[in-house]
């Protein structure tokens, strides 16, 4: 299988449409439908039903896609290692983060870079921790800011310093809402949104003291910001960190610390003995320096 038929299968996905990706492609329709053809016939399964409004990717077409994606991805960024090589600091920098307090900080240490290799450009994923754990282990970022807790065997890492509280997100009009602390005790018995992350998901089951199917979950979340909304709309408490910015975005809705305290740190990471581009080489050097300005304060 070679790399250029992924591309193609790619752009076919991509557009539905054999006749439409072959102009994109500068192939001719009947190579490209060869191509797709015998690529069904190598893998020994049915990528995509043909009809007359055009394509539809099957289960495996659809799984098919998503690793074809990846490995595209990591081979164009293989070459782009190789390309910088050999001019001045220039390439893209791939970096995935959660919300928390430690944003701003990265964002000031991402300014920074910026200004002193002007060339150099950043892809940034807003995602799960797990999914950007994923992500680096399979090449496709190359530092993630994540929040603890989290396995960092496989990774060298810099903890920022600054704390950030765990409470629940409500409605101002919510018998709660004008409390300075909440025991989850108090919390269990209202409608909770819950972070969909297995690991926090677990420890916040700790602190209710209760198990998943005995409490009202009406929602789980990956990011906060879209779940902020459903807080407004009534639909239940969201427990979050005080660090994420869309908690700040509503004058109508109260943050509430958990009593007694939980905190947690923001954590940059990027994977052990991995062979970086120079680009991204240099921006972990700017990490390292922020990790020993830390240890002198």
């Amino acid at each position: 299988m070679e790399l250029r038929t992924l591309r193609y299968f790619l752009a076919v996905a991509q557009e539905e449409n054999i006749t439409k990706a072959a102009a994109i492609l500068h192939v001719t329709q009947p190579t490209l439908s060869r191509q797709m053809m015998d690529l069904e016939k190598e893998l020994g399964t049915t990528l995509m039903f043909r009809g007359r409004n055009g394509l539809t990717l099957t289960d495996d077409g659809i799984y098919f896609r998503q690793r074809a994606k990846e490995i595209v991805e990591l081979a164009d960024r293989l070459e782009q290692v190789f390309v910088e090589r050999n001019t001045e600091v220039s390439g893209v920098i791939s970096l995935g983060a959660t919300e928390s307090i430690g944003s701003r900080l990265f964002a000031k240490l991402i300014k920074q870079f910026s200004e002193k290799y002007p060339l150099v450009q950043f892809h940034l994923y807003n995602e799960m921790a797990d999914y950007i754990k994923d992500h680096m282990d399979k090449g496709l970022i190359d530092v993630g800011l994540l929040l603890e807790p989290i396995d960092t065997s496989k990774y060298d890492f810099v903890r920022l310093s600054q704390k950030e509280t765990w409470g629940v997100l409500m409605r101002d009009d919510h018998p709660l809402a004008e409390r300075t602390s909440i025991t989850p005790s108090e919390i269990a018995e209202y409608p909770l949104i819950l972070p969909l992350r297995e690991r926090v998901r677990t420890e916040i089951l700790n602190w209710l003291k209760h198990e998943e199917k005995d409490l009202n979950i009406p929602l789980s979340y990956t990011l906060l910001s879209n779940a902020v909304l459903l807080v407004e709309e009534g639909l239940g408490c969201a427990f979050c960190l005080d660090g994420a910015l869309a908690i700040h975005n509503s004058s109508h809705l109260h943050f509430i610390p958990i009593y007694p305290q939980h905190t947690t740190r923001s954590v940059l990471v990027w994977k052990k003995n991995h062979l970086f581009s120079p680009a991204t080489s240099l921006f972990i050097q700017e990490i390292n320096m922020l990790r020993a300005k830390m240890e002198e304060a």
